[in-house]
């Protein structure tokens, strides 16, 4: 008997791995029901122990909202605070299987603060159930979650209108629903969409047909699931292996690890490396211990090779006839998830399948209305809108576009201070323009006009509040080195904006843009061989940290004047700060406008407590070394 039972086990285990797996959603606003129909689909499929039945039943008359009947939410809203609100907040992944396919469900809330945590779920999902209240019709959130599905590369949606018991299962009801939704989604361009209304508390056409709703001629949702077809039939099986890891462990062995992206891989197959652009032949397709003949997309694989090559992580490996683009300028379209908002010109980790690198949002293009999906004029971007934007990368990323493959063509966004992802992406394509434009090949290097000088080159950047002495302290200094004959120049925040920057105001995308283009200018000044001084109020970590990252080891020092606000307002030569105080300066630093202070200068000084004299000096000897 136990030789017969581990035989059937075999058999069902190896049957279930035949089976195909689609990844769906839930989506809508709040109180659709949505983690209710998927707490029926769970029980319809027989998905459900005895005991999870039992701790179901008591937990519906502890948090049930359906009375003395089983409440079937609780079978996927899983959080103390889910229960106790009757709301999904977080991602709940739920596992089931019928007699032809394996199913993995993504429950998603509908509050419009947890969009972010939607938009992870339709990031993997082939497919979208989006639910609609019989009762409310299509909401803002119903439109939001419906654009977001779509920007996802989700093509398959089954429009679910639910709660028709709520309206006596009104025939009118559903057709409105129904058209006003096909109107609306009339440019999404969709593969499939299926309308069937719904009654999911009591599994009106969930698993069976509805008598109380015999107008209703379609499937039902568990027949609709099981047929369709959601292959997306590439009409290209290019290879594409992004690397994850390079294995080493030991002399004789090499191997670059990471999970098919697309196409297949045999021994012998010529592939190419990029970005470096190197060729060479597979030698091997290893898993665990064993050797494949073949491996195919969505395999997690260890190749080896034929030559010795230069491969690392965040490279890939792909098809020598075939290969993808190389770029670093993009037009995308972003998801922004965080509260503070997206300004132009601040740098983010960008994160495309396994390539980590230095990005900047260039320029906002428009916004889309969620509504109308109207393109509309934008400086920024808030929490859950949605833009399409013109993105910078400090170094090549090997891409595809996100309509050609999901995997190559998603990016997010993390912000480098909190290590926060804030925003998700996809590529529309490369900029054309951009591959037109190349380093061109000096003659004469930064050392070597740095040792014409005799002098190391540096940025010695100054921040502090309006009034801190900044621009004293950094005019002292310069006297001081141009009287020891060094080659300088100094940045003074003022200055600047009545040539370079004078198209810019005071908010906080264009204090960014200010920032960047001093930056730059910094930079190019210190590759000629001068002593660069900055004395910009420069308020944000960010942009301080980007600036200090276009520099070398040891070129950029930053200055903090630590001077306090009190101490300023007294100096206040310019009456700037009593402006602020009346309200008639917008956006003041200190006042209205937060002053971010650095946390690791490499000096600090006080102008209320030592004289710009002896503050300059300081400075001046961190710049010789001393």
């Amino acid at each position: 008997m136990g030789e017969l039972h581990a035989k059937n086990i075999g058999e069902y285990l190896e049957e279930q791995r035949r089976k195909e797996t689609l990844r769906f959603i839930t989506c809508g606003s709040v109180d659709d029901g949505k983690s209710t129909l998927i707490g029926r689909l769970l029980y319809e499929s027989k998905c459900i122990f005895d005991d999870q039945l039992k701790a179901l039943e008591s937990d519906s008359k502890r948090y049930g909202t359906t009375g003395e009947k089983i409440d079937f939410a609780l079978l996927v809203d899983g959080l103390e605070a889910e229960r106790e609100q009757g709301i999904t907040i977080d991602v709940a992944y739920r596992f089931f299987a019928t007699d032809r396919r394996r199913y993995i469900v993504a429950d998603t809330p509908g509050h419009e603060q947890y969009t972010r945590n939607m938009a992870t779920g339709a990031s993997t999902a082939q497919l979208a159930i989006l639910l609609i209240d019989a009762r409310k019709g299509i909401l803002p959130q119903t439109r939001r979650h419906h654009r977001i599905v779509t920007m996802m590369g989700i093509r398959h949606i089954v429009l679910a209108v639910n709660k028709m018991d709520l309206v006596n299962h009104d025939e009118a009801v559903y057709r409105k629903i129904e058209a006003d939704y096909r109107e609306f989604a009339k440019d999404a361009h969709l593969a499939t969409l299926q309308p069937i209304p719904l009654a999911a508390v009591h599994g009106d056409n969930v698993m069976k047909a509805s008598g109380n709703m015999p107008w209703y001629q379609g499937p039902t949702l568990f027949e609709h699931l099981d047929t369709i077809d959601v292959s997306h039939k590439a009409t290209r099986e290019a290879f594409r292996l992004p690397i994850q890891w390079v294995n080493r462990p030991n002399l004789n062995y090499r191997g670059f690890c990471g999970r098919i992206a697309e196409g297949k891989v045999r021994p012998g197959d010529k592939v190419r490396i990029l970005p470096s652009g190197r060729t060479t032949t597979v030698k091997s397709i290893d898993f665990f211990e064993q050797e494949l003949a073949e491996a195919e997309e969505g395999a997690s694989i260890t190749l080896t090779l034929n030559e010795e090559v230069d491969v690392s992580r965040g490279d890939l490996i792909v098809a020598a006839d075939s290969p993808p683009e190389v770029a670093d300028q993009f037009q995308v379209r972003i998801l922004w998830m965080a509260e503070e908002a997206m300004v132009p010109g601040r740098s983010y980790w960008l994160k495309m399948h396994t390539k980590e690198v230095t990005a900047t949002v260039m320029e906002i293009k428009y916004r889309e209305d969620v509504n109308t999906g109207a393109h509309l004029a934008a400086k920024v971007l808030q929490l859950n809108e949605i833009a399409v934007a013109t993105l910078s990368t400090t170094h090549p990323v090997v891409f595809e576009p996100y309509t050609t493959n999901r995997a190559l063509g998603g990016f997010i966004l993390i912000d480098k201070l909190t290590c926060a992802t804030v925003g998700a992406g996809m590529v529309e394509f490369a900029l054309r323009r951009a591959s037109n434009v190349h380093w061109q090949a000096l003659e004469v290097n930064r050392q070597q006009r740095a040792l014409i000088k005799h002098q190391t080159p540096r940025c010695v950047w100054f921040t502090g509040l309006s009034g801190s002495g900044k621009s004293t302290v950094a005019n002292l200094l310069e006297k001081r080195l141009h009287a020891e004959g060094r080659h300088t120049y100094l940045l003074d925040g003022d200055n600047v904006r009545h040539g370079l920057n004078r198209d810019l105001g005071f908010t906080e995308a264009d204090r960014v843009e200010n920032l960047r283009r001093v930056a730059e200018v910094a930079k190019l000044m210190v590759d000629a061989g001068l002593i660069v001084l900055v004395s910009f109020i420069s308020p944000f970590k960010a942009e301080r940290r980007a600036a200090r990252e276009l520099f070398g080891e040891g070129e950029f020092l930053e200055i903090h004047v630590s001077t306090p606000i009190e101490e300023c307002e007294k100096r206040d030569v310019k009456g700037l700060y009593a402006k602020a105080r009346r309200g008639e300066l917008k956006n003041f630093t200190g006042i209205d406008s937060p002053y971010e202070a650095p946390e690791h200068a490499e000096l600090t000084i006080d102008t209320s407590k030592q004289s710009p004299e002896e503050c300059a000096l300081a400075v001046l000897r961190l710049v010789e070394g001393k």
